[in-house]
């Protein structure tokens, strides 16, 4: 077994790891949301009464934030790796959205995964539509089924691009879609 510094090993490091995300996710739980793991994966689905559905790669590192207090979370922090959200419009009408160190991408009602990795938070819509900008400066750009966005710290304009196949195989893929 492969240990890091000071003799622990990666097991009670990935215990550790997973016990501090239940805790972020716990109070989604009371809230109307349930956590379910995925068999044979370690990616994870959080399902919300209200009609959102967050599923996270194994090791993603966020939470779910109830910003105005109604016992319905209307946003996720994310820190690392990737998560898919899925917003039912019908049941949800007052959007949702995902918030990065680089980005925000808000929604009404749709489907899209966000990334982070290596100071960039890619987005990429697999339907609807999506608005993605960074949480310091304006304008935003609108994204739709197909299209994908880097984003990086900075000022430079942000691209709206049709991804390849692959590219977006592989993201979805991770996501176990």
């Amino acid at each position: 077994m492969e240990t890091l510094s000071g003799g622990r090993s990666c097991l009670v490091a990935a215990i550790a790891a997973t016990i501090l995300l239940w805790a972020d996710i716990a109070p989604a739980q009371s809230a109307g949301c349930a956590l379910e793991r995925v068999a044979g994966s370690s990616r994870q689905i959080m399902r919300c009464a209200d009609g959102v559905t967050v599923t996270a790669e194994g090791g993603a590192r966020f939470r779910l934030v109830d910003s105005n207090g109604d016992g319905r979370p209307d946003s996720v922090s994310l820190r690392e790796k990737a998560v898919l959200v899925d917003v039912d419009r019908a049941r949800r009408g007052n959007g949702f959205q995902v918030v990065t160190p680089q980005a925000i991408a808000a929604v009404r009602g749709t489907r899209w995964a966000v990334d982070v990795k290596n100071g960039t938070t890619s987005v990429f819509v697999v339907r609807g539509r999506v608005a993605v900008g960074r949480p310091s400066a304006r304008p935003t750009v609108v994204l739709a089924p197909g299209e994908g966005v880097d984003v990086s710290s900075g000022s430079a304009a942000l691209t709206v691009r049709r991804w390849p196949q692959a590219r977006a195989a592989a993201l979805l893929a991770r996501l176990g879609q």
